[in-house]
């Protein structure tokens, strides 16, 4: 993964609760917390949709990883099976 996350999921709902909830501006909230405003977008991109959207996001990128991986070792085993193939076609196989 990534570096450590010094901040709790809980403490970036609250700063975004102060933007899009108390009106606060993001550059106000930002030196008050003192964080970057870049920080501050990120999370507000992602604590403002709703929940069941970020679990079914959540869900899609694992189901991807996985996804992935299964096609990394099924080309491997394809690699494996073309480099061991006996030169042309036998009569069986046609």
């Amino acid at each position: 993964m990534g570096k450590q996350d010094r901040f709790t999921d809980e403490f970036k709902q609250d700063a975004v609760a102060q933007v899009v909830e108390r009106g606060h501006s993001v550059s106000e909230v930002a030196d008050r917390l003192g964080i970057s405003t870049k920080s501050l977008y990120t999370w507000k991109a992602l604590f403002s949709k709703p929940v069941a959207v970020r679990n079914s996001e959540d869900d899609l990128a694992t189901e991807l990883r996985r996804v992935k991986k299964e096609l990394v070792r099924v080309t491997e085993e394809r690699d494996i099976l073309k480099k061991n193939r006996p030169g042309p076609l036998s009569a069986c196989a046609r």
